[in-house]
């Protein structure tokens, strides 16, 4: 039996809302995952995000976005949904900082030749302010992101894991290729310090980037 959800403040009956994102991703994935695959998914992503959230308002959104993105991924391991682009996984701590920067930079410049999660092994309750500014200034609005936590679908879902301070966070399985960046941690940075991490990652991705097109596949 699925447990029913704590309210937070500003999100008094999250069942209902919860209830109704499971109906809306049940006809979505219609043939792929039986219902009570979705509703687990989608419960447990709730709970998941309400660990960190500060404000419940918004709260419902986030799990939709985070419950799709992780019933995608796992659609995409068992074969029941085609990738054609590599899936790249950036890694961090609290999935603030660093494994935002990178995933909007690779996005950037990658465009639908790949495709790019986030995710953090203990995330934080937003991404850093300094970070978002630093991204703003180049032309990437990190504004609608938010913290995620790891978890195994994803990591499975990706053809280049990179990770970034998180230690053994990850799980390791074969045919992927891993990667760890030594990058500074820009917590507690001011927009100008952070500025130089964002070029260090730009160069990072770029590199990455033309790794991947060089090879024509994705892993």
């Amino acid at each position: 039996m699925t447990p029913e959800p704590q309210a937070l403040p500003g999100l008094l009956t999250p069942e209902a809302s919860l209830h109704r994102l499971a109906d809306d991703l049940a006809a979505r994935f219609t043939g792929v995952f039986a219902r009570e695959t979705v509703d687990r998914y989608v419960f447990e992503s709730y709970t998941a995000l309400a660990r960190t959230a500060r404000v419940g308002a918004h709260l419902p959104v986030l799990t939709a976005r985070f419950a799709t993105e992780r019933l995608t991924a796992l659609a995409q391991t068992e074969g029941a949904i085609a990738s054609d682009v590599c899936e790249v996984l950036f890694v961090c701590v609290h999935n603030a900082g660093r494994s935002q920067m990178a995933a909007g930079l690779l996005q950037h410049h990658g465009g639908s030749r790949v495709h790019v999660r986030s995710a953090g092994s203990q995330p934080a309750a937003t991404v850093e302010d300094p970070v978002v500014a630093a991204m703003a200034e180049i032309g990437i609005d990190l504004t609608a992101e938010f913290p995620k936590p790891l978890t195994d679908d994803v990591v499975r879902a990706a053809d280049v894991v990179v990770t970034m301070g998180c230690g053994d966070a990850c799980p390791v399985y074969p045919g992927k290729r891993y990667l760890d960046w030594q990058v500074r941690d820009p917590a507690g940075l001011t927009v100008g310090e952070v500025r130089a991490i964002r070029e260090d990652l730009d160069r990072r991705v770029r590199s990455l980037l033309a790794e991947l097109h060089t090879a024509g596949s994705p892993a």
